[in-house]
């Protein structure tokens, strides 16, 4: 028994998420904040804003009103932007059934609390919920709507959980794996969002393949030290939602993060990126929220840092790249002694 199911968020994530379901023969119900875009979703069966010349079958049904979107529905994905989701999860309180299981798609750290999806979702459903799990991976929504063979994985400290996205959400361009380790695969999905602000800068700056490989190894090294603080396994972040979704976010030309670092490592100023993006940056509050979570824990995290003083302090991408050059010499290792 698949169950019944609603998708919370019309963006391209959320999108192609109900058309995977869709097209599995599963009825979905897909509930968009803004009716006009509901509306244009059920007239034109594509969602021409966020996911355009993808169509969406027939067992898809799009609404801006909550009630209907939840109204029975035994299975929820939530994929609005993670600094939103707290409010959706709060609307969504009286709406939804008891004993729903709930997976989030949403890839970030809210700030101030600082808490994971799973955790903000977990406090505002009260219990209600029967189970709640996160997605996360090398995944492009236009990729996935196009029916491009791809992996991602589902974790839950309850594996069953796990285990019955898995089974609903699994199709023959959709291979899911299942993960207990909820912590390692959400900070993976959120912080990979920093590292390809940062990687779209070194591009834009015009540096080099040395470079962007560099950063990108150093980078999964200081995610792997901040996943451990929080209680992750180390090797989750080998898996999709470590490396596999760092090396697409940060090289893929799909993505929206990697795209605003490049506008700002050729000059550009944030506010104008943003403001001229469709579609959420989610690394840029990201980006806080890790600064801070470093702090909290003692963590070393040099390029988060960075990142930081680029978006937030306005400061000179050469030069904090030449900082991150000349920083004191270390152990690849850090569990091993420098070298005489």
């Amino acid at each position: 028994m698949k169950g019944e199911w609603a998708v919370l968020g019309a963006g391209s994530w959320g999108t192609a998420l109900a058309c995977l379901l869709a097209m599995s023969g599963l009825p979905v119900r897909l509930w968009a904040r803004r009716p006009e875009l509901a509306r244009d979703i059920d007239i034109s069966r594509q969602n021409v804003h966020y996911l355009p010349g993808i169509h969406l079958p027939e067992q898809l049904l799009a609404t801006a009103d909550l009630g209907i979107a939840l109204e029975g529905r035994s299975h929820v994905i939530v994929a609005v932007p993670s600094q939103h989701l707290r409010v959706v999860g709060r609307m969504a309180l009286s709406c939804m059934s008891p004993g729903t299981l709930v997976l989030t798609a949403s890839k970030g750290i809210e700030v101030p609390t600082l808490m994971r999806m799973s955790e903000v979702l977990s406090e505002e459903l009260q219990g209600l919920v029967a189970g709640v799990a996160a997605i996360s991976g090398p995944n492009f929504a236009e990729e996935v709507a196009r029916q491009v063979p791809t992996a991602t994985v589902v974790a839950s400290p309850d594996l069953e959980v796990a285990r019955t996205f898995q089974r609903s959400l699994m199709a023959p361009h959709f291979r899911v794996y299942t993960n207990t380790d909820i912590v390692g695969v959400e900070i993976g999905g959120a912080l990979k969002n920093i590292y390809a602000i940062g990687a779209g800068l070194i591009d834009g700056m015009g540096l080099g393949h040395n470079t962007r490989a560099a950063f990108m190894t150093r980078a999964l090294s200081e995610l792997v030290r901040l996943g451990l603080a929080l209680g992750a396994r180390p090797s989750t972040f080998s898996g999709l939602s470590g490396m596999g979704d760092l090396v697409l976010t940060a090289t893929g030309n799909l993505s929206r993060n990697r795209q605003c670092g490049m506008e700002l490592g050729k000059g550009r100023r944030l506010r104008d990126i943003l403001e001229n993006s469709r579609m959420v940056v989610e690394g840029v509050e990201t980006t806080r929220a890790a600064s801070s979570l470093a702090r909290r824990h003692g963590v070393e995290m040099p390029i988060v840092q960075g990142v930081y003083a680029i978006l937030f302090q306005d400061a000179d991408p050469a030069s904090v790249l030449q900082d991150l050059m000349t920083r004191d010499p270390k152990a690849e290792m850090e569990d091993l002694p420098a070298e005489h």
